[in-house]
């Protein structure tokens, strides 16, 4: 940047006549003039050369901001930073941090024993024409294959007369592709002496969580699962079964999954309430979402903006809420009564929750642990943009924390807590020591660098969290991850109808969720789960539970199970198992 300075033409003709005026003047006035003359001049460089610092700052400021934004876009998303150049630039810090490693650490230690550790357009001004509803599509001039279920009454199975079937004909799904389910019903012909005329009976239906829909359990599952957990929009799912001759609009879609996942909210519930009970950390974030408004007719209306939130109970269960407000009230009103860990990001929702205002006064509030990936990720930022040099070393150095976590990942707990103790900690109380020292030297300027090192020092004690116990987790990158599943969702289904059917779907984003944390098929166990709930008793719902489910379904008539639909008999609670924890 060129220094360059800028006069008016009034300044030019002050500074001519007054020239002028000192060349006339006496000798004793001239100097005095001249002095004057020296100091307004001075005055006037200096505000020159602070409004071009100003201007220098500004830019370098916009540069930054400019190279943060290209390389988010432009580089992926992997904050990947040449590490050999970072050994090679501070190299005297990495022998520093070998050298405390191998002195605090025991090089004849062995881990032989680590085995036995645990949309609308302005321009269309023209309505669209809606097309009338068709009803409901007859399912048997669809070529697909056919299965058939016959429902008996076994109090009249042999004992009346079976005169016929009253058959229903419902969409079901095998691996492979849709199909024809028909329900056929008995009925029978009953004849009691006395009485001239018979009466007849068909027997019961059985118990659906959706009345009278067109959808068996399978499918209804199915659709689910390719949303809920592959991201796939209703309207393409539809178009996909308009290509197999089958009409499923996505309205009757969505009605489905907000009715179905209202009702499974039960289940969530119960693995809520025991994860407040019994869990030792509970991780957690949230990622924004698009709810579109409710239609004022004549009024064209931007979506709102909603919050889902992730909770991972330890290992047990992975739960979503839906929250249309990302604020203080609905992160207390998540966690009252929990009094272990959460691990978090530094945000300032949070502050409320770690204060104890969702506590009563004789009560502890959680324990915060911090997230070391969140505070690489803004020394990453800063050394990208500014190119700073202890932005780059301070990168080095929590490489050296997550090498050593990753060696010690299999280790026993007991074992890693010690190593933790002995070898961590001092590195540790070394770095926050140097980032004290160097956000003392640049907080006064705004920016990356700044804003990175002041997160570390405000956010010291939760960083350090992780060393009261080996159970805790030095990054919260689980969190992240499963919620990846909506942050990459919403890009193909834009948005969700309503706060009702966003809170549904949290409901079935947090089944599949700890379905893949069990390692049990999403799509089988809602399709089970679907016929199972309307016959399980109310108090028992945690038994249904992704992570109880293997011991409960041993439990179930296999038989019953097999059957696309039918009538489910819910058997007794598990006597070594009366109330799951």
């Amino acid at each position: 940047m060129h220094d360059a300075c800028i006069f008016s033409t009034s300044t030019i003709r002050s500074t001519t006549s007054a020239a002028v005026a000192i060349e006339t003047a006496p000798a004793s006035e001239k100097e005095d003039a001249l002095r004057r003359r020296v100091a307004e001049l001075e005055a006037t460089l200096a505000a020159v050369t602070a409004e071009r610092d100003k201007l220098r700052r500004a830019y370098e400021k916009a540069k930054g901001q400019l190279e943060l934004l290209r390389r988010r876009i432009f580089l992926a998303k992997a904050e990947r930073i040449d590490t050999r150049q970072l050994e090679l630039e501070f190299a005297e810090t990495k022998a520093k941090l070998d050298m405390l490693a191998r002195e605090l650490g025991d090089d004849e230690e062995t881990d032989d024993d680590a085995s036995d550790a645990p949309g609308n357009d302005d321009n269309n001004k023209r309505k669209k024409k809606r097309c009338k509803p068709s009803g409901r599509p007859d399912l048997r001039d669809i070529h697909m294959p056919e299965e058939r279920v016959e429902i008996t009454d076994p109090a009249l199975e042999g004992n009346a007369e079976r005169i016929g079937f009253e058959e229903t004909v419902l969409l079901g799904h095998r691996r492979g592709g849709p199909v024809r389910i028909i329900v056929a019903r008995a009925t029978y012909k009953i004849t009691r002496e006395g009485e001239e005329r018979a009466t007849f009976t068909t027997a019961e239906k059985p118990k659906e969580i959706y009345e009278r829909g067109m959808l068996a359990p399978s499918f209804i599952a199915h659709i689910l699962t390719k949303k809920f957990r592959f991201g796939m929009p209703f309207t393409r799912l539809a178009e996909e079964l308009a290509s197999e001759g089958i009409r499923c609009d996505d309205g009757t879609m969505c009605r489905y999954a907000e009715h179905v996942g209202a009702t499974l909210g039960c289940i969530v519930d119960a693995c809520a309430k025991e994860a407040k009970e019994t869990a030792f950390c509970l991780s957690t974030d949230a990622t924004g979402v698009a709810i579109q408004p409710t239609p004022i007719p004549g009024k064209r209306q931007a979506c709102a903006k909603g919050h889902f939130f992730v909770v991972l109970a330890d290992r047990d269960h992975v739960f979503f809420e839906y929250q249309p407000k990302h604020t203080s009230d609905a992160v207390c009103a998540m966690f009252q009564g929990f009094r272990g860990y959460v691990q978090a990001d530094a945000h300032s929702i949070y502050d409320a929750l770690f204060r104890g205002d969702a506590c009563d006064e004789d009560e502890k509030p959680p324990d915060e642990v911090g997230c070391w990936s969140h505070a690489r990720r803004k020394f990453w930022e800063a050394a990208v943009t500014t190119k700073d040099d202890a932005s780059r070393e301070a990168l080095l150095r929590v490489r050296a924390l997550f090498k050593l976590e990753e060696e010690w990942s299999e280790l026993p707990p007991s074992k890693r807590h010690e190593r933790r103790h002995r070898i961590l900690r001092p590195m540790l109380d070394e770095f926050f020591a140097w980032a004290e020292g160097v956000f003392e030297r640049v907080r006064s300027a705004r920016g990356p660098v700044a804003a990175a090192f002041g997160y570390v020092v405000r956010q010291r004690d939760p960083l350090r969290r992780f060393l009261d116990d080996a159970r805790l987790r030095i990054d919260n990158n689980a969190s992240e991850r499963a919620l990846r599943t909506i942050a990459t969702g919403r890009k193909a289904w834009l948005f969700f109808g309503s706060d009702d059917h966003a809170s549904a779907a949290a409901n079935l984003f947090s089944l599949i969720a700890s379905c893949k944390l069990h390692g049990i098929d999403a799509e089988t166990y809602l399709a089970e789960i679907i016929r199972i709930v309307p016959y399980w008793p109310r108090d028992r719902y945690l038994e249904l539970a992704p992570k109880y489910w293997s011991r409960t379904r041993a439990r179930l008539d296999a038989a019953e199970l097999e059957r696309p639909i039918g009538h489910v008999t819910a058997p007794p609670p598990a006597e070594d198992q009366q109330a799951p924890r």
